[in-house]
């Protein structure tokens, strides 16, 4: 459903310290959730489902051969009626992330879930005939130009051909989606959304509580911790019968699909080869004491300390403006940053605000975190945040708006082959973030300044870059474990210490409680192996903001066209007008040297 942001927003601040925040208008989508449009756009979807099964199945073969303008009218009917479902699930999906324990908006969910999962059941055999069609007969179908059209999407279809069951079986697994995997993703959801945090007496959800783990006390710091793990630790056999069941779940698909590796299916959807992943992990990993374990050396100095606790690793530098940032405030960051690179860029992301795309206020019930949601292309993306006036909030806006310009340019692919692999898809946000931190870099007076922004730089990047792949390995520890039996809360909280104390390193005091804090990870629920995608774009953009720096013109062309082409062409494609090549080993890591100067010049300046 969303493209999510590799950290959560955590910080806090009152509508009154932050100024207005908006709230989204989805009326683009439809008016509401009674609006007599969505009934009738249900029906019809339904009805025109039934309608194209009818008229199509069983002729693909046939219309290859004899009728590839015929075939070329069944794809284009087949586009027109993803974009129709897509814009309903869009809608409830949205106003279900508004508000996830309101009951109206969680029956609206569930229905039109329902009925478009009953819808799209008419569809499936589509796909799944087209792969079916010999070789030799789909490429000469494709010399039509009308078909040539597709051939990205078509192309990347025969790639899931190896691993597609018999129809049956297929309408199966789709069918009970909705009362397998997406009922418990819909569970993990709606209880995270429940629980309250008890701090200091006053009942807090999720992403105020995780905010004073950025908080300049110590003392509140650790009541945030507390709380924290005392909640988590009250929810844990929910959450660890959520992660057994849906790890048992993704097996039993894996194994009837003959995946070899636990991650074949996620790099697969990726369009990346597990030698390329396995490779970037491999150089992380090398690289943890090079990067996270000098950082947090480094940082437990700064804080007085010999071995920061486990809560102090976001805690701010004692130098930190910890201001509240307004509303307006970090609009103009992030309009300005993108401006100096382009105006497009900076038109394009200007729409979010003037248009109401975005919905930024922290509230109960609201999903955590923050995203940014393509909808489909026959409309506009939306934004959700959780805004609450820190600097890393500021961050979070420039990545989520890097997602939305994205979407923007390659909607023009149209509904089948305007999403981007989730690695490809992060290249935007990624860069966002980059052409922002830079921005305010050169605002740095003082030297103290610019070792503020440095640190705050480095730690964002050791969490998208070490943290998300520690996050990997957690998981595939998890789901190897998983095919030996039920793992207990004890045996997950086990690989979670493990790999976290691999990747953070000795100046972090992993206190007694942080066992429990994989619970509240929403990837792992709902995207399984998704959290390398991060690692990925920020070495990616690394790489691609050194060849910026170095170009005297054309890069911003280049860029997007990359960002347009959508999921059209294989990351190997789309970088090489740029001189890079993900398949090298050295490509990651000199993505990572990008990280190890950072902390250099940190290692530096406290020396001097």
């Amino acid at each position: 459903m969303v493209i999510a942001a590799a950290k959560s927003t955590a910080a806090h601040g009152s509508a009154a310290d932050t100024g207005d925040l908006p709230v989204w208008d989805l009326t683009d989508l439809y008016a509401g959730i009674d609006a007599p449009e969505v009934a009738a756009d249900l029906d019809a979807a339904g009805d025109r489902a039934r309608t194209f099964e009818a008229s199509y199945k069983g002729r693909l073969d046939d219309l290859a051969k004899t009728n590839v303008e015929g075939l070329v009218v069944a794809v284009r009917a087949y586009e027109t009626l993803q974009d129709a479902l897509g814009k309903l699930i869009s809608f409830a999906g949205l106003v279900y992330a508004g508000n996830t324990t309101d009951p109206k908006a969680q029956k609206f969910y569930g229905d039109v879930q329902e009925k478009i999962t009953a819808a799209s059941t008419h569809l499936l055999f589509f796909s799944l005939e087209l792969n079916r069609i010999d070789d030799e007969v789909i490429a000469q179908a494709l010399q039509d130009a009308g078909l040539a059209h597709y051939r990205p999407w078509i192309d990347d279809l025969r790639k899931d051909k190896p691993y597609q069951l018999e129809d049956r079986v297929e309408q199966l697994f789709h069918e009970k989606s909705v009362t397998g995997r997406g009922a418990w993703n819909r569970l993990f959801d709606e209880t995270m959304a429940t629980l309250t945090f008890d701090v200091n007496g006053k009942a807090l959800t999720l992403e105020p509580t995780l905010n004073f783990l950025q908080d300049a006390a110590a003392e509140k710091r650790k009541t945030a911790f507390d709380a924290l793990n005392t909640t988590f630790s009250e929810n844990v056999r929910t959450f660890t019968l959520i992660t057994n069941t849906l790890a048992k779940d993704k097996e039993i698909s894996d194994r009837w699909r003959g995946f070899e590796d636990i991650a074949d299916s996620r790099h697969l959807a990726n369009r990346v080869e597990r030698d390329v992943v396995d490779a970037m992990v491999s150089a992380v990993i090398e690289a943890y004491p090079r990067l996270s374990h000098r950082y947090y050396t480094l940082k437990a100095k700064w804080l007085g300390m010999d071995q920061m606790n486990i809560w102090d690793r976001n805690a701010p530098l004692p130098q930190a403006d910890t201001r509240v940032i307004t509303w307006p405030e970090a609009k103009k960051t992030v309009l300005d940053a993108y401006g100096g690179f382009s105006a497009d860029m900076a038109e394009i992301a200007g729409r979010f605000f003037d248009r109401n795309w975005i919905d930024a206020p922290a509230r109960p019930g609201k999903a955590p975190g923050a995203f940014a949601h393509p909808t489909v292309p026959s409309v506009h993306p939306y934004v959700l945040l959780n805004y609450q006036g820190k600097t890393r909030d500021v961050m979070t806006l420039a990545h989520e708006l890097g997602h939305g310009v994205h979407q923007v340019l390659a909607a023009g692919n149209g509904p089948l082959m305007a999403p981007t692999p989730l690695t490809l898809a992060e290249t935007a946000s990624v860069f966002g973030e980059m052409l922002t931190f830079q921005a305010l870099l050169k605002t740095a007076e003082t030297r103290e300044a610019r070792k503020v922004m440095l640190a705050s730089k480095a730690e964002d990047m050791i969490n998208t870059v070490v943290r998300q792949v520690a996050f990997y390995s957690f998981e595939r520890k998890l789901h190897t474990e998983r095919q030996n039996g039920e793992l207990t809360a004890e045996q997950i909280g086990d690989l979670w210490i493990s790999v976290q104390g691999e990747s953070l390193g000795p100046a972090i005091r992993l206190n007694a409680g942080y066992e429990t804090f994989w619970t509240y990870i929403p990837h792992f629920i709902h995207s399984p192996f998704y959290v390398y995608a991060y690692a990925f774009g920020d070495c990616l953009v690394n790489s691609l903001y050194a060849v910026y720096e170095e170009a005297e013109s054309g890069f911003q062309d280049k860029y997007f066209d990359l960002l347009k082409a959508g999921g059209t062409k294989h990351h190997s494609e789309l970088l090489a007008p740029f001189g890079l090549d993900a398949s090298d080993p050295l490509f990651w890591k000199k993505g990572l040297s990008v990280i190890e100067r950072i902390v250099d010049e940190l290692e530096a300046m406290d020396r001097a």
